[in-house]
């Protein structure tokens, strides 16, 4: 197979259109070279053929699982037992959507791909306790191939901008359509 090594060393290469990858499907669209799109292009269909082909493939569970009590400033309860302070545990009943085989391995293969992605709130920038990791391979399952789960390919459009002012290179704005 052929494809454009971008003037990149293939680490490099691969980094970047991992990046442009994660920033197309976290924001829906990015302005970049035509020629990075065009290779872009080709991850980003990948990626959300395989998730409206799973879209659908995981079965809802019932699980048991203990969550600590908290008080009224989200602090967790202790209380003292043998001289010690241990947290005071609740058992309560959750359903979670436990993924059959093939869609865990979809989910891997993105991971491969997607960097992970942490939402800064602009009120609070520069909290460490603010910042919030954004689940994108969710995101892809459950927002984004709903959205194309009629559709046989074809999920980003190419708009052409016109050329660099530094270098005269051709500048595109690749979004999901």
């Amino acid at each position: 197979m052929a494809y454009r090594k971008l003037g990149r060393t293939s680490s490099q290469r691969k980094a970047m259109l991992r990046s442009l990858t994660t920033n197309l499907l976290y924001n829906g669209k990015i302005v970049t070279t035509e020629a990075r799109a065009k290779e872009v292009r080709s991850e980003v269909e990948h990626l959300i053929a395989l998730a409206v082909r799973e879209k659908d493939n995981f079965e809802e569970v019932t699980v048991k699982a203990k969550v600590a009590r908290k008080d009224k400033d989200g602090k967790r309860v202790k209380e003292v037992v043998d001289g010690k302070k241990v947290t005071v545990y609740d058992e309560i009943e959750k359903t979670i959507k436990k993924d059959m085989p093939s869609r865990l391995h979809a989910r891997r293969q993105m991971l491969q791909v997607l960097y992970p992605v942490t939402e800064v709130p602009t009120a609070v920038a520069g909290r460490k306790k603010a910042t919030k990791e954004v689940d994108l391979v969710a995101k892809l399952f459950d927002e984004i191939a709903p959205k194309y789960a009629n559709r046989n390919g074809g999920y980003t459009r190419i708009v052409k901008i016109g050329q660099r002012k530094g270098d005269g290179a051709m500048e595109v704005l690749i979004e999901l359509v």
